[in-house]
């Protein structure tokens, strides 16, 4: 591995750690984006028997609120439900949109090491390319293992920036897709919320 490094020359460095940097935010994005852990199925109906009768404490309230993001969305209802419909659904909307944003850590720079890693790859069979002419230049095309060297690095750095891409964009659009969902999966169970507390779901559809 040192040796490809080594020989790719130095825009090898930032590729490969630009690959390391990917390889982090996937594996963090897989651990914080579980659906489990976002939108655990039967919150609703886990705040709904506790509400039977009684209001939440405040106890309760933080319970629910550090389970998960969509624990914390519905707490923002529920603190304004009192407040009417509209008011519980615009606190609703204010939580939602900073959990959102959350949700999006990191997609960005998963999206800009994948647009730029081709970028150095071709930078580097730039580089390599000017070598080799150079080299014919001073002496000729008679040396070949020195023209073999440049053109040798030209396709390395243009290979490692290709395999850090790819794998990259595909996990950047898996992850864009993947919040999308989870988005959808809150904004229906927050709708299911307002409709129940205000009475306009029936309790046996939560």
């Amino acid at each position: 591995m040192f040796e490809l490094l080594k020989a790719g020359g130095w825009l090898m460095v930032p590729i490969a750690a630009c690959s390391v940097l990917s390889l982090a935010i996937c594996l963090e994005r897989f651990w914080v984006l579980r659906t489990s852990r976002v939108a655990p199925r039967g919150l609703l109906a886990d705040i709904w028997s506790r509400m039977q009768g009684k209001a939440l404490t405040a106890a309760e309230m933080r319970e629910i609120r550090d389970q998960s993001p969509l624990g914390r969305i519905m707490v923002a209802g529920l603190n304004n439900a009192r407040h009417g419909r509209e008011v519980m659904k615009e606190s609703i909307l204010e939580a939602a949109s900073q959990v959102i944003h959350e949700l999006e850590r990191f997609l960005n720079a998963l999206g800009t090491i994948a647009a730029i890693t081709p970028l150095l790859g071709l930078l580097g069979t730039v580089i390599g390319m000017i070598k080799v002419f150079t080299e014919i230049m001073a002496q000729g095309t008679g040396n070949a293992s020195v023209l073999a060297g440049g053109i040798s690095e030209a396709l390395l750095t243009t290979a490692a920036g290709l395999a850090v891409a790819i794998p990259t964009l595909i996990f950047h659009r898996y992850f864009q897709r993947h919040v999308d969902s989870l988005v959808k999966e809150m904004e229906q169970e927050a709708v299911k919320l307002v409709e129940v507390v205000h009475g306009e779901r029936e309790v046996d559809y939560v």
